[in-house]
């Protein structure tokens, strides 16, 4: 009752009558009042007026079951939900539940993520209270050499989903990440189990950098990241100065992946996004290198195909199509 409450609160302008709440959940006003004194407790602000009933003014940043649930808008994305305060990684996680029959569109959040994966095996850390580290379920119905597209598809909707909530100009470095002012904020990793010609599944993990820093003296914010990473790594919270509540972005984000995904799915390909995603790609039309094991080579970034190919094009014009699986791609002279 409680989400269902919380919910109500969040979509209604006006107040909402005790004696409203009590026949839709068929309780008493106490258990109501109860329920109310409990969001209070943990920091929602909420009036209440005689004869008018109660009123969500401000909800603080949490980011639990019940305040994810209320905030999600969409029809599959998210319809289920595990919410950990700590884990090792929810992609792991998310795997063990779709092996079990979780449906698709299931969705595992961790306020805190131990063993996070990154490309190529890398770490991914995030610590308690600063980030987003989510994986969702999907159990698409086409062959498994159109799984790829899908990283695209969900980084494409995380940008989205940042300039949404926090008026950022986000980009994407292609594949995977998502840049702001040319620093990293959020990396994207997906899984698959699949036969020769049946995906059984994907898992598409997400890792945002949000309200890192926030807690620290603002002489001491140059220092939130390690210094290996600290030029290239940001989070919203530096780039803003504002505190971004974060369960109100993982439900931009799984609206707009939900919106990607089924206009995805109309060709199975991005030939309805990708001018969409060029928009986004902060190297478009710059010079990058290709880092690729059979030789590095210089070019001009054109954007991508309707595969999600980078399209390369050289010093003498021909256009390479860059496989994101193969190769790296970076800025002559830096990350981006």
């Amino acid at each position: 009752m409680k989400t269902e409450i919380l919910t109500l609160l969040r979509n209604r302008e006006d107040y909402i009558s005790g004696q409203e709440l009590c026949n839709r959940f068929g309780v008493s006003r106490t258990a109501v009042w109860k329920v109310m004194n409990n969001l209070k407790e943990e920091g929602y602000v909420i009036e209440a007026v005689q004869n008018k009933g109660y009123k969500l003014v401000s909800s603080p940043d949490i980011m639990d079951e019940h305040e994810i649930k209320s905030r999600l808008r969409t029809r599959w994305a998210g319809s289920k939900l595990y919410y950990y305060q700590e884990t090792g990684s929810t992609n792991t996680d998310a795997k063990g539940f779709a092996e079990q029959g979780d449906p698709h569109g299931t969705l595992v959040v961790a306020d805190m993520q131990t063993g996070g994966k990154g490309r190529r095996g890398r770490s991914w850390q995030s610590s308690a209270g600063t980030t987003i580290a989510m994986s969702i379920v999907c159990r698409p119905d086409f062959m498994p050499d159109r799984a790829s597209m899908l990283t695209l598809v969900m980084g494409l909707s995380v940008a989205q989903a940042i300039r949404e909530v926090t008026g950022l100009d986000s980009s994407i470095k292609w594949p995977n990440d998502i840049v702001v002012n040319g620093k990293k904020v959020c990396g994207i990793l997906t899984e698959m189990s699949a036969e020769l010609d049946y995906i059984q599944y994907l898992v598409i993990g997400v890792g945002i950098n949000v309200n890192n820093g926030a807690d620290l003296p603002a002489p001491e914010r140059g220092q939130t990241f390690p210094e290996e990473i600290r030029d290239m790594a940001t989070s919203l919270f530096l780039e803003t100065g504002k505190r971004i509540p974060r369960a109100e972005l993982i439900a931009a984000v799984m609206d707009r992946f939900e919106q990607n995904y089924e206009t995805f799915l109309q060709k199975e390909d991005l030939s309805e996004l990708s001018d969409t995603y060029n928009q986004c790609l902060v190297n478009r039309n710059q010079e990058v290198r290709v880092l690729d094991p059979k030789g590095s080579y210089d070019g001009l970034a054109r954007g991508i195909d309707d595969q999600g190919n980078l399209l390369v094009e050289k010093a003498d014009g021909t256009i390479e199509k860059v496989y994101s699986g193969e190769v790296s791609v970076r800025g002559l002279y830096g990350y981006v």
